[in-house]
């Protein structure tokens, strides 16, 4: 199978970059892909393929860019250019652009690829009907809220006409089922980026770390955190170090300058800047807890799932999908409320001050996250690409729910 993936690609700091990258790494070993054909954003700086073992071949073609008109245009060139056997997107809404037309159209390619009679596949990460639009950025304007949330349901239409729409939380299927009809939406578990060997959950010397990891400024915001942490060094004097991991969301330019500004008088605060690839591990492995500093949610979260992979206790916003995912894949943290840094104050506390419990919660997470490897993922997505084809070559109706399904799910 000679696989198409769409997607941001690091070092893009376009969103989905970092998951982009972990289809990739997984993919390129499954037997049954002979080839990945990388339709990514152009960088100038070249894409990250250092991969350790041997895998498939992988081309890059880079020809789309964050709020560029002609995305679709490049994108579908280059999909007929190149013939994929199948093709899978990963997006979200503002996967193409913040601006309403470039982000539109970017959307209608899976129904481009349908109508060319490629196996399609799109991984949607966040779904309208779930987004706090004034929280995520986008608006806080009522009235444009109810023009997005109308093109929004016009964009999910486009979306759906994909030969399977995967999602990552039952929620979002549930909602989709019962307000388009639709009968394509399968189910398919976020998965943990990376599976290391089981750590000590032993810090080392020197100050308590507590990170935060992500793109800051829309319904991430730090400014709880670093207030939250100087609440906890007075009750307590621990020696803590506050880290923020990561760059400003595309949406907000200079939201980490302005934060670093008011807050110069506070000791022990870190900012990492943009995070490589291959300095991930170091910075999960650092910490003694990873902050989840939300005001909203917009999907299932890639960094819960690299905060277990590295056996990290976590402090939670108690918001619908977070405490979804939660459940559902068996992770475990400290939750607080997300309007009060008292309440995170005290979650953090519980968590530093205890190593008996942070252990615990560490030791949680790393299993919940080794039971749900990427490598396991991808195969689910191979195995949905072999059942579309077959359901083409035969005219049967494709069946999205098999016995090995129902297990991963």
């Amino acid at each position: 199978m000679r696989l198409a993936i769409v997607t941001a690609y690091p070092p893009s700091k376009v969103t989905l970059t970092e998951y982009g990258y972990h289809l990739v790494k997984h993919f390129r070993l499954q037997k049954e892909v002979t080839e990945i054909i990388l339709i990514t954003d152009k960088t100038e700086a070249e894409k990250d393929l250092t991969f350790e073992e041997e895998g498939c071949k992988i081309t890059v073609r880079e020809c789309w860019g964050f709020n560029d008109y002609t995305n679709v245009l490049k994108i579908n060139k280059v999909i007929s250019k190149t013939q994929p056997d199948a093709v899978l997107f990963n997006l979200q809404f503002l996967k193409f652009g913040d601006k309403k037309i470039p982000a539109a159209l970017g959307l209608m390619l899976p129904l481009i690829c349908k109508l060319k009679g490629i196996p399609t596949i799109s991984l949607l990460h966040n779904i309208l009907e779930q987004v706090d639009l004034d929280n995520a950025g986008i608006t806080a304007n009522k009235w444009l809220q109810r023009a997005y949330n109308f093109i929004g349901s016009t964009l999910t239409k486009f979306v759906l006409t994909s030969d399977v729409l995967a999602v990552t939380i039952s929620k979002y299927k549930t909602i989709l089922e019962k307000k388009y009809k639709a009968r394509n939406v399968a189910l398919i578990p976020h998965g943990a980026f990376e599976t290391p060997p089981e750590p000590d959950y032993c810090l080392g010397e020197g100050p308590k770390q507590v990170m935060a990891f992500g793109k800051f400024g829309t319904y991430k915001k730090v400014e709880i955190m670093i207030e939250a942490v100087a609440l906890i060094r007075k009750r307590t004097g621990e020696n803590i170090e506050i880290v923020i991991a990561g760059t400003d969301s595309p949406n907000t330019p200079g939201y980490l300058e302005s934060v670093q500004k008011k807050y110069a008088h506070v000791s022990q605060l870190r900012f990492t800047g943009y995070v490589a690839e291959e300095d991930v591990p170091v910075v999960f492995r650092e910490s003694a807890v990873v902050v989840f500093p939300y005001t909203s949610t917009t999907g299932s979260s890639g960094v819960l799932h690299q905060a277990g992979s590295y056996g990290k206790a976590v402090a939670l916003p108690d918001l619908g999908d977070l405490s979804i995912l939660v459940e559902e894949e068996g992770y475990k943290g400290e939750f607080f409320d997300p309007e009060s840094k008292e309440s995170l104050a005290d979650a953090i506390a519980n968590i530093l001050l205890y190593d008996s419990y942070r252990t615990h919660l560490g030791k949680t997470n790393y299993r919940a996250a080794c039971s749900l490897p990427m490598a396991d993922i991808t195969q689910l997505y191979v195995d949905y690409f072999k059942a579309i084809q077959f359901s083409k070559s035969t005219g049967r109706t494709l069946n999205l729910m098999t016995e090995k399904r129902k297990e991963m799910v």
